[in-house]
């Protein structure tokens, strides 16, 4: 069974991480607007280790969305090395790219990203059609990712019959369908009341003790407080990288 946010024990545990999954080295990020030229990340280097819960925080235009944008493979390194997995980003085609998106990385968006009109076992079997798996058991794993985040009552309902905490279960779901190496979450909590907003939170902080690797992207102080570690950016560098206090 899920917790609830009034639920969730005081002391959290620390899963001991794992080998090295992204590793960053010295990359920038320089985007041309017109006349203008935007330095977004200036020689950022980070380490990420599977079983970890991170969070990337930064105010507006520290760099943290194009950070996310680079972790997800969404965007490519103007220079520096990207490796995920031990294999250089730069050196993958469109393809390869791709598949990393799809198997390796379960995306969860702010505005949820669901197609409204279809059901939300629909919406969570679309990474696996993606990827080329069998009807029968597409609907079988999906099925089990919806349960997982307390959704089972709710398959085959539509997005707009379903409230925004929902949803984000739905979105939840959908990035976990694939069995990724990583959640990548971009403001999980952004379109949330605050009390819903505890209870994917709390789903989050599950999925981590179950053994996910969680990378959560945020602006706000008290969801980065739910991440073991937080990497505080601010004008395209690091400012700070170190585990949440008392965790």
């Amino acid at each position: 069974m899920l917790q609830t946010a009034d639920s969730m024990p005081a002391l959290r545990t620390t899963r001991p991480p794992g080998p090295l999954v992204i590793e960053i080295e010295d990359v920038t990020k320089v985007y041309e607007m017109g006349s203008e030229t935007i330095h977004a990340l200036r020689g950022v280097s980070l380490k990420i280790r599977r079983n970890e819960y991170l969070a990337i925080m930064g105010p507006s235009g520290s760099g943290k969305s194009t950070m996310m944008n680079m972790l997800g493979c969404l965007d490519t390194p103007t220079a520096g090395k990207y490796e995920f997995a031990g294999k250089d980003v730069a050196g993958m085609d469109d393809d390869e790219l791709a598949a990393i998106r799809n198997k390796e990385i379960g995306f969860v968006f702010q505005t949820f990203n669901l197609l409204p009109r279809s059901n939300s076992l629909h919406n969570v079997e679309l990474p696996l059609i993606y990827a080329g798996i069998p009807s029968e058991r597409r609907r079988e794993k999906a099925q089990r990712a919806l349960e997982n985040v307390g959704l089972a009552n709710r398959m085959h309902h539509r997005p707009n019959e379903l409230s925004g905490g929902q949803r984000q279960r739905v979105a939840i779901a959908r990035a976990l369908v694939n069995d990724p190496s990583i959640i990548l979450a971009d403001e999980p909590t952004g379109n949330l009341d605050s009390r819903t907003g505890e209870e994917i939170m709390a789903l989050l902080e599950h999925l981590y003790e179950q053994g996910n690797t969680i990378i959560v992207v945020t602006h706000e102080p008290d969801i980065a407080e739910h991440a073991r570690r937080i990497v505080r950016l601010r004008d395209g560098l690091i400012e700070s990288d170190g585990p949440v206090g008392g965790s």
